[in-house]
This record gives C-alpha cells, structure tokens and sequence, in this order.
C-alpha cells in the first residue's frame, strides 16, 4: 500500500512538473494564405498575431482571418499538449484492463 501512494505522489509531482512545462510548447498556424499568423503555446496562451498590412483595409477578412488562424494553431497546440503529457506520465500510470487511466491525465 505505501509503494503504492508514493508511486501515486510521484505521478502527481510528474504531472505537476509535465503542466508547467507546457509553456514551451509553441505553435504557430497561418490563414489566408500567410496573410493573418498566429503563435501560441500549449498552454493555449495567443503569443503573437501577425496580419499582413494589405488586408488592414478589410476588417471583415481581418477578423475572419484571425480567428482562423487561432483556431489553427490552438488546435495544433491542445494536440502537441496532449502529445506531450501522455510521453510524460508514460510508465507512471498503471495498466489495468478495460480501465483508461491515461485519460485522466489528457489536458
């Protein structure tokens, strides 16, 4: 029983560690054919939004554009995340038949 909650403690600590880290996580995506671009992290923080000045003159595509290439590049990011949480807590986590304990830990 004591292996077994310090193997619990030490997948918390794991996965504390592991979400922290998701600043790192960094991804950029374009709409518009490069015209609006988008950089976030895996912490699905909006790091940079570039927009091409040529189109400044349309708001709509401006913002049509925008949320596009959010949208993009936060996906790309929850995916690279989710990537990334399942490699670190790999091992740490129990197999137990018919039981997905690792969805518990997907962001």
């Amino acid at each position: 029983m004591f292996s077994l909650l310090n193997k619990a403690k030490d997948a918390q600590q794991k996965m504390k560690e592991a979400q922290d880290n998701l600043h790192s996580i960094v991804v950029t995506a374009e709409a518009g054919g490069g015209m609006v671009t988008a950089t976030v992290n895996g912490a699905k923080q909006v790091l940079k939004l570039d927009i091409d000045p040529t189109i400044i003159n349309d708001i709509e595509m401006v913002q049509d554009l925008c949320v596009a290439a959010i949208n993009i590049a936060l996906r790309n990011a929850d995916e690279k995340a989710k990537e990334y949480m399942q490699n670190a807590m790999e091992g740490m986590i129990p197999a137990i038949p018919g039981i997905d304990l690792q969805s518990f830990f997907k962001t």
